[in-house]
């Protein structure tokens, strides 16, 4: 059965950091590539960043870049996304999402966890 659960969220300050983790089974990891998107109260899903199947390629979202870092470790099935110098607009759900291939694109995701919570705010 195919799962993502993440984890890692919660409560920071402004300028904070927050490390993520999608925990990834029923499925060779390695074989597709996997993003992080985040949701905020009243507004619509946002994609965030991708990493590609073999972990060779990342892209980010403009709002994020330069703050965020996508890694994957396929030996353990997880995917992180490490998150510095977060901001109050950062707050939101953020769930990880599997795409239907091992090239990232913001589009072609199939399947995503249930997300974790992450609120920055002082």
């Amino acid at each position: 059965q195919l799962q993502l659960v993440e984890s890692g969220g919660g409560l920071v300050q402004p300028g904070g950091s927050l490390r993520l983790s999608c925990a990834a089974s029923g499925f060779t990891l390695d074989s597709y590539a996997i993003g992080w998107f985040r949701q905020a109260p009243g507004k619509e899903r946002e994609w965030v960043s991708c990493i590609s199947g073999g972990g060779g390629s990342t892209i980010y979202a403009d709002s994020v870049k330069g703050r965020f870092t996508i890694s994957r470790d396929n030996a353990k099935k997880t995917v992180y996304l490490q998150m510095n110098s977060l901001k109050p607009e950062d707050t939101a759900v953020y769930s990880c999402a599997k795409r239907f291939g091992q090239r990232c694109r913001t589009g072609g995701y199939d399947f995503w966890g249930q997300g974790t919570q992450v609120t920055v705010s002082s």
